[in-house]
């Protein structure tokens, strides 16, 4: 309630433009009545109203419903209505010449130059003074002097304070203008980076089991006409294949749905699956190797996926465009890093640069799996070896990367 009191007066501008020029009108011809003979130690003398005094005050009054359109001009206008009032035999006060302190108030408010509103209150304030000494030099220091200048000075410091408060209000409003660009602009930086993350788990996900699945389909139709129950083994595991791409992308995707708070969840794939990975690579024809030195380590659950992730999509390169069957996978744990190569012994060249150049799809995969490595803290690097073949090698850090919060509260 309280709020909506304070902002009626701006709401309904014109109002309270038109009751303060009639109170103004008012006050000056109440205040032009009366003459104050002395230094205040003389009697008053109460003379009828005024005519001219009342029609100079109306003008004045009149003019300040434009102070906000106009304020030179208004106060230029109020300033000569005063001096007329004290040429007419009146004395000049802030009563009798009160719109012209209203429109200094409304020039000093509209223009933010510092020498625009500091001079012209002077210069009017200086020539209503001067007015008030031609009119009765003495006494010189009288009731309608003194209040020309404090008037004068109020009128000055209420603009100054109304300029800050509406610099204030404009620099409050700039920063909260800022405030939401910047979360803005956050938000959509952390749907691009979660789009990217889903769209790199997609892949990792559908190209290794569309490979396993291709692989297992193609040698199926081979062995169907000359082995079929070794086909209707291969078949089974087709199906095994599938329905495992099933589940983690359902998994996968699940994530995404609001609704889906009671699907079940299958662990988070790593290091302790890489029996069944390289399990299921075997079933297709690749003939496959694994040494692991070092004394293995438990790693965070993000470089844990980010291993996993990696030998899987590199051993799905080897199957889909090396002409090798044969593929090695070496694990070497140092006190800090865990250092993963995946490589095959070879085949044609043209082949091994293919898979380099657009695995699976324009390139995807290793990018894929740069990116993940980087998102732990760890690096990757892929291509031929000299001796023939493709190798992918990625260090990883056995600890997380320590923020720099953390790094502030080591000793």
């Amino acid at each position: 309630m309280t709020a909506e009191w304070s902002q009626w007066p701006r709401r309904h501008s014109r109002v309270v433009d038109v009751v303060v020029a009639i109170l103004l009108c008012a006050l000056a011809t109440y205040a032009s009545r009366f003459i104050d003979h002395g230094n205040g130690q003389g009697p008053v003398v109460v003379r009828p109203w005024s005519p001219g005094v009342f029609a100079l005050s109306a003008t004045a009054s009149l003019a300040l419903l434009w102070r906000r359109e106009f304020p030179r001009a208004v106060l230029v206008i109020t300033t000569a209505c005063g001096i007329a009032i004290g040429a007419l035999g009146f004395e000049v006060s802030v009563f009798t010449a009160g719109a012209a302190f209203v429109a200094m108030y409304s020039l000093g408010l509209s223009y933010p130059d510092a020498r625009t509103a500091k001079l012209a209150p002077i210069v009017a304030g200086g020539a209503l003074l001067i007015t008030s000494l031609v009119h009765d030099f003495n006494p010189l220091l009288t009731g309608g002097r003194i209040t020309l200048v404090a008037g004068d000075l109020l009128a000055g410091a209420f603009a100054e304070a109304g300029r800050n408060r509406r610099n204030y209000l404009a620099a409050l409003h700039a920063r909260a203008e800022l405030a939401e660009r910047t979360r803005e602009e956050e938000a959509r930086q952390r749907v691009g980076e979660e789009r990217v993350r889903i769209a790199r788990e997609l892949h990792d996900i559908v190209a290794h089991h569309m490979a396993l699945a291709h692989a297992q389909a193609s040698t199926a139709a081979y062995l169907l006409r000359s082995q079929p129950d070794q086909a209707q083994g291969m078949l089974d595991e087709l199906a095994g294949t599938t329905s495992a791409a099933l589940r983690e992308l359902k998994a996968t995707v699940g994530l995404l749905r609001e609704d889906d708070s009671d699907a079940p969840l299958e662990p988070t794939p790593g290091l302790a699956q890489l029996s069944e990975l390289l399990t299921s690579f075997e079933g297709t024809g690749l003939t496959l190797s694994l040494s692991i030195t070092g004394v293995p380590r438990p790693l965070s659950p993000g470089a844990d996926l980010t291993a996993y992730r990696i030998i899987q999509e590199a051993l799905t390169n080897v199957t889909k465009h090396a002409s090798s069957a044969t593929a090695n996978v070496r694990l070497v744990y140092s006190r800090l890093l865990l250092t993963i190569s995946i490589s095959d012994d070879g085949g044609d060249a043209s082949d091994t640069v293919r898979g380099e150049q657009d695995s699976a799809g324009q390139g995807y995969g290793l990018i894929g799996m740069n990116e993940r490595a980087v998102s732990v803290g760890g690096h990757l690097r892929a291509g031929r070896k000299l001796g023939g073949g493709f190798e992918v090698t990625t260090e990883l850090p056995l600890e997380p990367p320590q923020s720099p919060d953390d790094e502030d509260k080591t000793p």
